[in-house]
This record gives structure tokens, C-alpha cells and sequence, in this order.
């Protein structure tokens, strides 16, 4: 089934974010990227605020958080997000390992939208799962390459990643 405002939130939610990656990606990447960055971030803000412009306009159409008991589950598994989040952070940071809070966090994101795929049933969001896990675990291996922060790497792979779901979503939107 096709959800309307779904899309729009995707297009507004992914865009924003996507924008806050790309911006998280500035904390050490070499310094010839930061002009790109700052496009992308751009860019993907742009996008995002297209998308809750076009949430705001539509807000009276389908959304999967509709159906009984969605919106709880919505809000528990983004409470557990936020909290897993945090705890792996504060573990890092405590074992020195600051650098390792972006893939964690990211690979936490990752993992939140397979729960998430119960209450919006759209199985784009294990591709989005997937993605963001394999950016997880690629940026640890990719920055000590490139000798860069792990975060310029997590950063500019989720930017990517999340700017791309948020323009399907806005497709998907025009679709419908």
C-alpha cells in the first residue's frame, strides 16, 4: 500500500539528516573535501525541507502510522535507537575510542530501520538497513586507508546514502 505522507516524512527526515551526516563527515576529512561536503550537506538540506514542506501540505494522507499500535511502536524503537546510541557512545568515549562513536552510531541507525520495516512495511527500509551497516563497518576499514577521521568516511557513506532514500522518497511521492 502506497503511504503518502510516508513519503513525504522520508524525503523531509532522510534529506535533514543526510545534511547532519555530511556535516559530521567535516569533523577530519582531508581538506580538499570540505567544499563538497558543504555542497552535499546543502543539498540534502534543500531536499529535506522540500520534503517537510511537502509532509506539511499532505499531512491529511495515508501514513502507515495510522494503523493501530504503529505509532507506539514507532516512537519505542526510536526510544531504543536514541538509547543504544548513546550507551555505545559514552562506552567509546569512556575506552578512548571517540573515533569509532560515527560507525557505531551509524550501524545503530542501520539496524533501527529493519525494526522499522514492521510498522511502515516497506521493505526499502532493510535495503537502507543494509547500507547504512555495510558504511558501519567499511568507513572503520576505509579511513585508516585514506588517514582520515572514521567519522569522513560514516559521514559522507550515510550522507550519501540517506540524500539517496530521501530523493526515492520524494519519487515515490510523485508517483502516487
Amino acid at each position: 500500500m502506497d503511504f503518502v505522507r510516508d513519503y513525504a516524512m522520508y524525503t523531509a527526515i532522510f534529506g535533514i539528516f543526510g545534511c547532519s551526516w555530511f556535516g559530521w563527515a567535516q569533523e577530519n576529512p582531508r581538506p580538499g573535501w570540505r567544499f563538497y561536503l558543504g555542497i552535499a550537506s546543502s543539498v540534502s538540506l534543500l531536499v529535506g525541507l522540500y520534503g517537510a514542506y511537502l509532509s506539511i501540505t499532505h499531512w491529511d494522507a495515508g501514513t502507515a502510522l495510522a494503523a493501530p499500535g504503529a505509532f507506539d511502536h514507532y516512537l519505542l524503537f526510536v526510544f531504543i535507537e536514541f538509547l543504544l546510541a548513546a550507551a555505545g557512545a559514552i562506552v567509546l568515549l569512556r575506552k578512548k575510542r571517540g573515533d569509532a562513536v560515527a560507525p557505531w552510531v551509524a550501524f545503530v541507525v542501520g539496524v533501527h530501520f529493519f525494526w522499522l520495516n514492521s510498522v511502515f512495511q516497506d521493505s526499502a527500509l532493510n535495503v537502507l538497513a543494509v547500507l547504512l551497516i555495510i558504511v558501519a563497518a567499511a568507513s572503520i576499514f576505509i579511513s585508516k586507508k585514506l588517514n582520515v577521521a572514521p567519522s569522513a568516511i560514516t559521514g559522507i557513506g550515510a550522507g550519501t546514502v540517506l540524500l539517496g532514500f530521501a530523493v526515492l522518497g520524494w519519487i515515490r511521492f510523485a508517483a502516487v
